[in-house]
């Protein structure tokens, strides 16, 4: 007998909900627009009402706070996204639902998905980053989905200002970290148009690729995975990801050895799962649960 998982990916744009097995299989997705929590919500609670599942994962926007041992264990804490902050996402979902509900972040539960059915299949560690809304890493090491504290934010890196770069940033917390200065809606600002409509002209691909590749050497540096997956919207600009391997192999100047970064069109790559990687991470989140 199959078993019917429930997957939801909250974004600051969008949330997407659907069904699937525990082998992959999308059997029924939507997906609508994040306004009001209450609007939100209830659009959650209709897709699944009646729905015969076995668990539910959600992989949300952040900062969530995820330590067990908090009094807000489940809340979205400090967002940028109106309405949202101090909201208690576990809780209202756990009320309306029978069976077991798992939250994690969206880029975590979308690590996950690429490690179990993605580009990451097979290996133990692998990072997740997507540049779009806003810029978020996930990271699952030995097969464990990290966490310390809390969840780790690398979006908010600092990074090197690249030398001719003089926009001012738009993270309202940090200006110029990387969010700041490389997220689609520091993209729209630094040009005036909206990022989809913008041409691969060459100023800028060197500043996306300048920040998002010292971000890149960054995470191998520190955390050392065996595969980096890396979408959102502003990927799409198919230029993007060539020119980042080229600049991440100059920056680490072959000071790190490994087979992996002998072949970097095979380690750096785009998202196996494509647009359904975080909601295919929140089921796989949802199986570990059963």
């Amino acid at each position: 007998m199959r078993i019917y998982l429930g997957g939801i990916e909250t974004g600051g744009t969008k949330v997407v909900c659907g069904i699937g097995t525990e082998d992959g299989e999308l059997v029924e997705r939507t997906s609508f627009p994040t306004t009001t929590p209450n609007e939100t919500l209830n659009q959650i609670f209709m897709f699944f009402h009646n729905k015969n599942i076995k668990a539910i994962g959600i992989g949300s926007f952040g900062p969530i706070d995820l330590n067990k041992e908090s009094k807000t264990f489940g809340y979205i804490k400090n967002t940028p996204k109106p309405y949202w902050s101090q909201l208690n996402l576990l809780g209202e979902l756990t009320k309306r639902f029978p069976f077991p509900v798992e939250l994690d972040t969206d880029v975590n539960v979308a690590a996950l998905g690429e490690m179990k059915w993605g580009n990451a299949k097979g290996l133990d560690s692998c990072i997740y980053i997507t540049v779009g809304t806003g810029i978020g890493v996930g990271a699952v090491t030995e097969g464990v989905v990290l966490h310390g504290m809390s969840h780790s934010e690398m979006g908010h890196i600092l990074v090197r200002r690249h030398p001719k770069d003089h926009f001012k940033g738009i993270c309202p917390y940090h200006r110029d970290c990387l969010e700041g200065l490389a997220s689609g809606p520091a993209i729209e600002e630094r040009w005036g148009e909206k990022g989809e409509d913008l041409i691969e002209y060459p100023e800028l691909l060197e500043f996306e690729s300048f920040y998002l590749a010292q971000a890149i050497s960054n995470y191998i540096l520190i955390l050392s995975p065996k595969k980096i997956i890396i979408g959102g919207g502003v990927m799409k600009k198919k230029k993007l990801l060539p020119i980042i391997r080229d600049k991440v192999k100059q920056n680490l100047n072959d000071y790190v050895q490994s087979k992996e970064l002998d072949k970097l069109d095979s380690y750096i790559v785009s998202p196996g799962l494509g647009d359904n990687a975080g909601l295919l991470g929140a089921i796989a989140l949802a199986e570990r649960s059963c």
